[in-house]
């Protein structure tokens, strides 16, 4: 057994000069497990690693300790070899007040690794309310759910498959697993899908100090170390992310000419008066094509946030949640079994929505009357209903 011991204080200099902190600490051959411990007063200090190869985990400030070993690894954290070598332990100085904050990390190195944490019992599978049935083109179907959730692989409180199982209980069609920083997630997300009869869909936020943004698909861990146009998603999907959310709002730098993703999490859960028209303003400002999405941000059911609550309708084709996203085919809803607007081809179409005002890019407005109405999509945008009062009813691209 090794034991390396870094100590010392943070200062608002330390964070202002930079935010993230890499602590070296040499792995011998042989060693089996990776320990971390931080005790730190005061302030919000994040915990990652990194080893010779890369990335091996994030847990931010929703932990104090984790362990890396080969068969398994703390939620956040990727089992696997431990190769020999310098690895360093990532500390985030999200919160360092005037006077600072003292920290003590100690690193334990074994050649043998503690036994695994004994896994929960999965949970029943939930009984789920019959599909809504919505207007779509042949060989397409409208499917209700999540974009933003977290669990134990972040800061949630629930596990993948109970997760799962709460959206499933909840009549979602599927729901993308969003935990901060980390894709560790991701093995798991197979295995619970099955059990719970949903699908889910791999998802990172990825979170800086400056603003945050979902990334949806199998592509791999983002370096959130990195400025934002070198974000390379693949043939995933870039969101933003409750972009005029107090400190956490949108506010990274892109370079002059990059190109702004287009896809938006313009109807947050924390949108909670949508008579303020500040998200609807944003987004028009934002991109001229904005896809708008929705996102609970659902953390813990003692919360006061529900699964579902707004609802993100993609259409798919089968399954493919992904390719819905990336083809802008997107409506927003209160919930999934509230009114909504769609846009079929060349047709918008307003549901469960007499009385409300439809609303198109350029502010001109059209009353609906009726439960099912179809109007002519005249040009390309965002468009939403909202009620007599103004209140936001639904988004659509």
């Amino acid at each position: 057994m090794t034991t390396t011991v870094h100590r010392g204080r943070w200062t608002l200099e330390d964070r202002l000069e930079a935010h993230l902190r890499e602590l070296p600490v040499e792995v011998p051959p042989g060693t089996a497990a990776l320990t971390v411990r931080l005790s730190h007063e005061g302030g919000v200090i994040d915990l990652g690693c990194g080893g010779p190869a890369g990335f091996r985990g994030w847990s931010g400030g929703a932990r104090d300790e984790y362990t890396v070993s080969a068969d398994w690894a703390t939620p956040g954290y990727l089992p696997g070899e431990l190769e020999p070598g310098v690895w360093h332990v990532w500390l985030g100085l999200h919160r360092v007040p005037p006077d600072g904050v003292p920290y003590e990390v100690t690193v334990t190195t074994t050649t043998s690794a503690p036994a695994p944490p004994q896994p929960p019992a999965l949970p029943p599978v939930p009984e789920r309310a019959p599909r809504r049935e919505l207007p779509a083109p042949a060989g397409m179907r409208w499917l209700a759910g999540d974009l933003h959730a977290h669990t134990v692989h972040s800061d949630g409180t629930l596990t993948v498959p109970e997760l799962a199982c709460l959206a499933a209980g909840r009549g979602l069609d599927y729901l993308a697993v969003t935990d901060h920083n980390t894709v560790s997630h991701h093995a798991e997300l197979p295995a619970a899908a099955s059990h719970a009869g949903i699908v889910l869909v791999p998802g990172q936020e990825v979170t800086t100090d400056l603003g945050h943004a979902n990334a949806f698909g199998d592509i791999g861990w983002i370096d959130f170390r990195r400025p934002t146009a070198e974000w390379d998603v693949g043939d995933g999907v870039l969101s933003i992310n409750h972009p005029l959310s107090g400190d956490c709002a949108w506010r990274r730098p892109l370079p002059n000419g990059a190109p702004r993703p287009r896809h938006a999490e313009i109807w947050h859960s924390s949108w909670w008066d949508r008579t303020w028209g500040a998200p609807l303003a944003w987004a028009r400002l934002w991109h001229d094509g904005v896809v708008p999405l929705g996102g609970s941000d659902f953390h813990d059911p003692a919360q006061h946030k529900l699964i579902g609550e707004p609802t993100t309708w993609v259409l798919a084709e089968g399954d493919d949640v992904v390719g819905a996203l990336a083809a802008g085919r997107t409506a927003v809803s209160a919930g999934r079994d509230a009114p909504v607007l769609l846009r079929v081809q060349d047709e918008l179409i307003a549901i469960d929505a007499d009385g409300t005002v439809l609303v198109d890019p350029d502010g001109r407005r059209r009353a609906v009357r009726g439960d099912l109405v179809r109007f002519p999509a005249r040009r390309d945008g965002m468009h939403h209903l909202e009620s007599s009062a103004n209140e936001v009813i639904s988004l659509c691209g």
